[in-house]
């Protein structure tokens, strides 16, 4: 669990180094600031996305994925995790839910979360994760700036998410072989992408209903 300790408190830290940054910095700024984060984001998911070799599998993976999101309210209930979370912490911020739901998707979705737990949990080895703490504590701390104090409660999101998937890291271990990893990266890529979209403000994606799509790849890549 080491890595995902680490992890949340990179998470905290550049958090609170946004915060307190953010409010010196003028809106101009801070919107320039989120688009190239938005551009990286695209990025990412496109390095992604070019190591699926299986696309009718992953294009009916996130179909089936998006639909179940959909009939699972998955987006809204995400956000209504964040209204909570803010009238619990009596914040007036108005970009908390969406600095809440963006960082716990960005921080959360891709391979390094899944092969990382999966690597701590079974061998003890949190070097993977560890490398990604500094990544989400740089990406924490330029979201924080922009978006507000809804990230910091994104290393909730963090802790429960790859705790659990380290704590399942023995039964989880087929998602390590690099022919189901790629197709998983893929799929994982197109959500990423999706979230680079919004950043941007070109397209308002429920990122969120599609992360079914990752279930469903996960189980059709380790039984076939």
């Amino acid at each position: 669990m080491i890595g995902t300790l680490v992890n949340t408190g990179t998470v905290i830290a550049g958090s609170l180094i946004g915060l307190a940054v953010g409010d010196r910095l003028p809106e101009r700024i801070k919107s320039s600031v989120l688009t190239a984060l938005g551009l990286v984001t695209l990025w990412i998911g496109i390095t992604m996305v070019i190591r699926g070799s299986r696309p009718l599998v992953i294009v009916a993976s996130l179909i089936v994925g998006g639909v179940i999101g959909e009939l699972l309210a998955l987006e809204q209930r995400l956000e209504s995790v964040g209204i909570w979370l803010k009238a619990r912490s009596g914040s007036g911020s108005g970009g908390f839910v969406r600095g809440f739901v963006t960082a716990s998707l960005l921080f959360c979705v891709g391979p390094m979360t899944v092969v990382g737990s999966i690597q701590d949990g079974t061998t003890g080895d949190a070097t993977l994760l560890l490398t990604k703490a500094v990544m989400d504590g740089f990406a924490a701390i330029a979201l924080a700036a922009t978006t507000g104090i809804g990230v910091l409660f994104s290393a909730i999101t963090v802790l429960v998410i790859q705790g659990g998937l380290t704590v399942m890291g023995q039964s989880l271990a087929a998602l390590t072989i690099p022919a189901a990893l790629d197709q998983l990266s893929c799929v994982g890529g197109l959500i990423i992408l999706g979230l680079g979209l919004r950043l941007l403000g070109l397209k308002d994606v429920p990122v969120a209903n599609y992360l079914p799509a990752l279930v469903i790849i996960a189980l059709v890549v380790t039984l076939t």
